[in-house]
């Protein structure tokens, strides 16, 4: 059976466990644990006790809807938001815990591509890629070159160090900001969105180079995007969110054949499903002052 794993089925539950453990057996020690956590804004909860884990040379993809806490998941990786409840850990380390210093060398081992690259305009490519090096090493201006140009040769761009950001396509800024997140061989990638607006070469390129390079590095990586296709043709594992909490998980091959309602929604594009199309909201002939009940 290769069901999505949903907790409502202990059968489903059951077999995708064994399945996961005989191909995965890494996950023993996750680079990156959530455990029971919870985040709200004030009174309005984004995310009620949700657990998961991503292990060395392993590339999940967090799929759900607009608003559904995914964003959210990647700052609490990156220290920018703590957790209300639970724990996050971040090659074994409470990211909650840690102090401002402390979560700075943390840092040093994290990569991020931003949606749309976010490079800095004013810089060229080189210098966009020499930026994490000369900010968080000490390392001679001569090495720094070498790892550079290194870096855009993974990337194939090597050709366009000199350019300014301004000269690139969307697809080579998206490559050049990859470059720079890979700048300090970062144990854990996070990618936000890195498929948006994207012409289908472009997109299958960032696509292959995210999971070659996270299988060079041996990292961890966690791609939030809506792209299906392209995200089941490079993940291990796909965990979905909604309603606060992880309602689906597992692989590409299971999300696939699964017969879960959200996760047949979501896949397919479909408007009707468990993720209404409209908001909640009160009678439309109230809001529009007519009686209600009169014909």
């Amino acid at each position: 059976m290769h069901g999505v794993l949903r907790r409502t089925s202990r059968e489903v539950a059951k077999t995708l466990k064994c399945r996961f453990v005989l191909t995965s057996l890494n996950m023993a020690i996750p680079l990156v644990r959530f455990e029971g956590v919870r985040f709200a804004y004030g009174e309005n909860d984004i995310l009620r006790d949700v657990t998961l884990s991503v292990a060395a040379g392993q590339v999940v993809a967090i799929m759900g809807g607009s608003g559904s806490g995914k964003t959210t998941l990647l700052r609490l990786i990156g220290g920018q938001l703590k957790a209300n409840a639970g724990r996050v850990e971040v090659d074994g380390e409470d990211i909650g815990a840690l102090s401002e210093s402390a979560l700075y060398e943390r840092r040093k081992k994290l990569g991020m591509l931003f949606q749309f690259g976010a490079l800095f305009t004013d810089l060229s490519v080189f210098d966009n890629v020499a930026f994490p090096l000369r900010e968080r090493t000490q390392l001679p201006e001569s090495m720094i070159r070498d790892l550079v140009l290194m870096k855009l040769q993974a990337v194939g761009l090597r050709g366009a160090a000199q350019l300014m950001p301004a000269e690139l396509s969307g697809g080579m800024a998206r490559r050049v900001a990859l470059a720079r997140a890979i700048a300090l061989d970062p144990r854990v990638m996070l990618y936000d969105e890195p498929f948006t607006g994207l012409d289908p070469i472009s997109l299958t390129t960032i696509g292959s180079l995210i999971r070659e390079l996270n299988d060079a590095l041996g990292a961890a990586s966690i791609v939030v995007t809506h792209d299906v296709a392209e995200s089941l043709a490079i993940v291990d594992y796909v965990y979905f969110v909604a309603e606060g909490g992880v309602i689906a998980e597992g692989t590409p091959e299971a999300v696939r054949e699964s017969s879960h309602p959200f996760v047949r929604q979501f896949i397919a594009g479909q408007k009707d499903g468990p993720l209404p199309f409209h908001k909640p909201a009160g009678a439309y002939a109230a809001d529009l002052g007519l009686e209600v009940g009169r014909e």
